[in-house]
């Protein structure tokens, strides 16, 4: 998969467009994209996603509190994996937003994109204040010499349900809901920092984890099973999401043990892979009482790896 953010693609390159924001590229996404493939493939084209980042609303709206399923990275990352032949990533901005219907088709889709076939949603709407339709669409299309063929309202809603499940079930905990709406595991990216200490002094010493994108969507508080692939080598443990109360922490912290795996990562970007979850944060009477739990979470945690993961 080729990335663009300069929307160039070569002259003679005739392409198949989608368009969308594609957040989670969740089971309805994939849909989408495997049948933009398989047009492209039947029609000779070159199939081509045309996202948008930052996300339209926190332009225009200013919603800094809009969190997404994925970072921009993540979703190219998976996008990748399907057998997309380009990702278009176009910066959005208010002087892009201004552009009206008419210039974002021939400006974009017809002379940056070289567009033959466009797939999109019955509901989709674009252009300066988004005044277009898909019947628009379809009379810029005659004129400009590209089909426009249109994703029904079923699957349209499928993806539009899977996206709000999702978010709903992360907000809750319920990791397995939203894997299999995913059809993947959910994801943190981040930096491994250095923490206090404290996983050590309780014998399970800990990776911090700084997810630098702020709009990234972080699950409900608690303990979860995790995986991450490290030097090639999936490394299994449990995650922390939460405050630390037992210890009278006051700022949100993602913390990760490792099972048998004790390699200096400080420094390194890893993504985490959450599978299942254990617990709520609790605030335990002690130090000691916390340890003991941790000591079951484990347990509980290898007990499940070795069922689903072995």
């Amino acid at each position: 998969m080729k990335i663009s953010k300069a929307l160039s693609i070569d002259s003679k390159t005739k392409t198949v467009v989608t368009i969308g924001t594609f957040d989670g590229v969740h089971v309805g996404h994939q849909k989408i994209v495997k049948r933009l493939i398989s047009t492209g493939k039947t029609d000779g084209l070159k199939s081509v996603i045309l996202t948008f980042f930052p996300h339209p609303r926190m332009v225009l709206q200013k919603d800094f509190n809009i969190k997404l399923i994925n970072t921009i990275n993540e979703r190219r990352d998976i996008l990748d994996g399907l057998g997309l032949d380009y990702l278009v990533i176009k910066e959005f901005t208010k002087e892009f937003s201004r552009l009206s219907a008419e210039d974002f088709v021939k400006q974009i889709l017809v002379d940056k994109l070289n567009v033959k076939k466009v797939i999109i949603g019955y509901d989709h709407r674009f252009g300066r204040n988004r005044n277009a339709n898909i019947d628009d669409l379809k009379k810029f299309g005659e004129i400009y010499g590209f089909e426009v063929e249109e994703i029904s309202a079923q699957d349209i809603n499928d993806v539009a349900v899977s996206s709000t499940k999702i978010r709903n079930a992360l907000k809750e905990g319920d990791i397995i809901k939203a894997n299999t709406f995913l059809g993947y595991h959910f994801t943190i990216t981040g930096i491994v920092t250095k923490g206090k200490g404290l996983g050590r002094q309780l014998s399970f010493p800990t990776a911090n984890i700084k997810v630098e994108e702020d709009y990234k969507l972080i699950p409900k508080q608690g303990s979860y099973i995790v995986r991450a692939v490290i030097d090639k080598v999936s490394i299994y443990g449990m995650m922390n999401i939460g405050l630390n109360p037992t210890v009278n922490g006051e700022k949100e912290t993602i913390e990760v043990h490792f099972f048998n795996f004790d390699n200096d990562i400080y420094g390194e970007n890893i993504q985490i892979e959450l599978l299942n979850r254990i617990r709520d944060e609790e605030k335990f009477k002690s130090v000691e009482a916390l340890k003991i739990q941790l000591k079951k979470d484990k347990e509980t945690a290898l007990t499940y790896i070795a069922t689903h993961h072995a």
